[in-house]
């Protein structure tokens, strides 16, 4: 009797040191602040962390272990056993598998892929995705009115993201093209159908208002000025289109910058460039479809303050760039 109560004991104590839970994909634990050891054991095995949340609970009273369990994020794989896990959650080397990406509004596909770069993944793979749409889904409402052949720029929405470490690129650029169909509210969509315009177009027009003016309320009146513009058949003199031609931006740029020869040029092109020159944010998108009707014409920005100065008639606005020196 005292013989197979022994090996009863000695083939369980096998069990609670030895076994483990299923799979070796690693995971992310939570030990949330305040759980007692009986949760946590519960949590381990909902996971398939451990065989059994008894013989996690059995290794912690035999071990004396309870009070060294830290609360934060873990990550455990289902291959490792009961002791491996107690020394993870025991050190307090807390390793979580999720990466905080932010992009700023504004940012282009070429600085996304530069920012995804830094935090270790493939810049180039994303780039290709969001350049052809290859393994994104392609069917949203949004996307019909974008030529076949342009890019995602645009559309990949700029905001604060948390994506596991081994996420692929394509599944990041669904996620922000789902934001982007969650930002664009029906109020929005039914507003551009109401102006005969498409989304493509507000996007466009959303991306060089963000980079040409800093405020929600400023970005609403030049895209009136703009739009207007169009009306009337000028060409819409946006420096932030010479910018993205050239490549680089100045506080002034010369003539000879006016000049260059490119499709995405409005000073030497009437209407919206071929495609967004950025990924712009939700006060751009709302100023290109909700534009302020004013009687301004002109406006130019202080290279002091960024602050951006409005006039009705070519003489004031030139009285101004002689004011602020441009």
């Amino acid at each position: 009797m005292i013989v197979a109560t022994l090996a009863v004991g000695y083939l369980f104590h096998r069990e609670v040191i030895f076994s483990h839970g299923a799979g070796d994909m690693a995971q992310t634990f939570e030990i949330k602040s305040g759980e007692g050891v009986k949760e946590i054991a519960k949590n381990l095995e909902s996971g398939q962390l451990v065989k059994s949340d008894l013989y996690f609970n059995y290794f912690i009273w035999k071990t004396g272990s309870r009070e060294k369990l830290q609360a934060g994020k873990y990550e455990l794989r289902g291959s490792m056993t009961i002791p491996e896990i107690v020394q993870v959650l025991s050190l307090g080397e807390v390793v979580s598998n999720e990466v905080k990406i932010t992009f700023p509004e504004g940012t282009s596909l070429k600085d996304m892929a530069e920012i995804l770069k830094q935090k270790g993944f493939d810049s180039e793979n994303f780039l290709n995705i969001a350049k052809s749409g290859a393994g994104v889904k392609a069917d949203y409402e949004f996307l019909a009115s974008k030529p076949e052949k342009a890019s995602l720029e645009g559309f990949l929405f700029p905001d604060t993201y948390i994506f596991w470490k081994d996420t692929n690129e394509a599944n990041i650029a669904s996620r922000m093209l789902l934001n982007f169909e969650e930002k664009l509210t029906l109020e929005m969509r039914s507003e551009i159908k109401k102006q005969n315009r498409t989304v493509f177009e507000a996007v466009t027009m959303a991306s060089i208002l963000e980079k040409e003016v800093k405020t929600p309320e400023d970005m609403k009146i030049a895209s009136g000025i703009f739009w207007d513009r169009i009306e009337f058949g000028m060409p819409l003199q946006s420096c932030a289109t010479i910018a993205y031609v050239l490549g680089k931006e100045k506080k002034q740029y010369s003539f000879d910058d006016t000049r260059t020869p490119s499709s995405y040029n409005t000073y030497i092109n009437k209407g919206l460039p071929p495609g967004p020159i950025n990924n712009p944010g939700m006060n751009a998108l709302r100023a290109a479809i909700f534009p302020a009707k004013t009687d301004y014409v002109y406006f130019l920005t202080d290279p002091e303050t960024g602050k951006t100065i409005f006039s009705s008639t070519i003489e004031e606005h030139d009285a101004n760039k002689v004011k602020y020196g441009l």
